[in-house]
């Protein structure tokens, strides 16, 4: 009998297939789905996104970082600017403030790679309130009041309102896919493994040659582009910026740490079903004020104690299961 190493398990193949349906399904919501339905949906792409993003960061990478709305809000800022100073397409702008982001996160990574621990989620918090107060100052972008989308630009994803929202519909959806995609091939990439190298022991990882510096600046540059990108793409659905919303520590990063947590962080399916258990829970308890919050607080305190790993993590224990398949696995063959 000789041994196969495989990554593919019967389950991630019938994820992918059940993935691929509910793509099609999902893109051709314009075709069935309300003008609501639309928006909350595009919304929780987007969380999606972010929650990815950080996971990538603070699961794989161990860079827990409570400042990323820092490129939340300067890629939504990034496409106002852009659209209307240089003229830009709304589409156009929102990736060009990636390429900025990822630029300017490498000084930014520079300075707060200095700090460890909490000293460092600290930091990220700090550089994210510096962004909020320097954007606060620009009156030509409305200063500490905000400003709204022109209705030129606005145009410019669509002449009609369905086709600008189904248009935008499918750019959350589409980034929610790049994202998620980016992250997986990531991760089975060489890259992926010195990442994973450093997270279960920096120590061991230093010891094989892995340049943990250089790993984790990479992971801190790609999330912040891609943080960026989201950001663009929620204010685009807003229409609206203003300095508090656009650097919201509760909207951009507290819910994604949230999201993140109860669903199992370190895990590609974690994310994906802390979404949905969000999401759940806020459609649930909106209306109950803050005993929402409460709720939000209650059911992360005892997710923390009973499941350390997150609802993925303990459905993974128990029934083995894995939906992108990630790990190794040895396999008997005669």
């Amino acid at each position: 009998m000789s041994a196969v190493v495989t990554r593919s398990t019967p389950a991630s193949r019938v994820a992918m297939v059940l993935g691929l349906v509910a793509l099609v399904v999902l893109a051709a919501a314009p075709w069935w789905a309300g003008r609501a339905d639309m928006r909350l949906m595009g919304e929780i792409y987007l969380y999606l996104s972010l929650a990815c993003l950080w996971n990538l960061m603070a699961g794989y990478a161990g860079l827990v970082s409570v400042g990323q709305q820092a490129y939340v809000g300067f890629g939504g800022y990034m496409l106002f600017a852009l659209t209307v100073f240089a003229g830009l397409n709304p589409v156009v702008a929102i990736l060009a403030g990636g390429l900025l982001a990822a630029a300017l996160s490498v000084p930014i990574a520079t300075l707060i790679f200095r700090l460890k621990g909490a000293y460092f989620a600290i930091g990220t918090w700090v550089v994210a309130e510096v962004f909020r107060l320097s954007f606060a100052q620009i009156q030509a972008l409305g200063g500490g009041s905000g400003s709204s989308l022109p209705v030129a630009v606005v145009k410019e994803l669509g002449a009609k309102k369905a086709a600008r929202e189904a248009n935008a519909y499918w750019l959350a959806l589409g980034a929610a896919v790049v994202v998620l995609a980016s992250v997986y091939l990531f991760l089975r990439s060489r890259r992926g493994l010195a990442l994973t190298a450093i997270r279960d022991s920096e120590t061991a990882a230093s010891g094989l040659g892995i340049d943990i510096w250089r790993t984790k600046l990479e992971v801190y540059v790609v999330t912040s582009a891609f943080t960026a990108i989201i950001g663009g793409l929620i204010f685009l659905q807003k229409l609206r910026i203003s300095p508090d919303a656009a650097f919201s520590v509760n909207d951009w990063t507290a819910f994604v740490i949230f999201i993140v947590v109860i669903g199992g962080i370190g895990t590609l399916e974690g994310p994906i079903i802390g979404t949905l258990l969000f999401f759940a829970l806020r459609e649930v308890l909106a209306d109950f004020g803050t005993i929402y919050l409460m709720v939000l607080g209650l059911v992360a305190i005892v997710v923390m104690l009973k499941a350390p790993k997150g609802v993925w993590g303990l459905i993974r224990e128990r029934y083995d299961l894995e939906l992108f398949p990630l790990s190794y696995r040895v396999k008997g063959k005669e």
